[in-house]
């Protein structure tokens, strides 16, 4: 498995591409329900893997801080509807996860960040404003879990603008 980097992903002020995902195998969520409101998306390669297992965990934790910003949480990754009750269930989260299975990682190729070595999305988090525009973005090494400090502070700087917007 190559270690070599997805295309570039999408930069802050593009506005977010739409999709619609399945979170069950009966249901689908669509970026597009989340306007109004901050929305993060966890783009991670696999189900089960140590590192993504780790840091869906510290996403899960932080789930009541990002309730204070409003903000939803997306989980994203290539693996099947299934795949993602049986580890969502097996970790107890309480987010969602999308199965960008079929066409295999069509939403990770349009935010710039599939992996074409190894048919996995790349570790990647954004933070989409509630207008529907990337505020920030991190591309973290396959390897390494980013952690959360990039989002919450887009997050901040989110709730700091709010008012100038208005």
């Amino acid at each position: 498995m190559s270690n070599a980097p997805p295309t570039a992903p999408l930069a802050p002020g593009t506005p977010a591409p739409e999709f619609s995902l399945l979170s069950t195998p009966g249901q689908r969520v669509a970026l597009s329900e989340f306007r109004g409101r901050p929305v993060i998306l966890m783009f991670y390669p696999a189900d089960w893997s140590p590192v993504c297992g780790d840091e869906v965990a510290l996403f899960n934790a932080l789930l009541p801080e990002f309730a204070k910003y409003d903000a939803e949480l997306l989980g994203i990754s290539v693996d099947g509807s299934w795949c993602h009750i049986a580890f969502a269930n097996d970790r107890k989260l309480k987010f969602p996860l999308l199965a960008d299975f079929e066409p295999k990682g069509e939403v990770a190729k349009a935010y710039g960040v599939y992996r074409e070595t190894d048919g996995t999305s790349g570790r990647a988090l954004f933070v989409i404003d509630a207008e529907g525009v990337i505020r920030w973005g991190f591309l973290s090494p396959v390897g390494v879990n980013p952690g959360a400090d990039g989002v919450l502070a887009a997050l901040d700087e989110l709730t700091a603008q709010a008012p100038a917007l208005a």
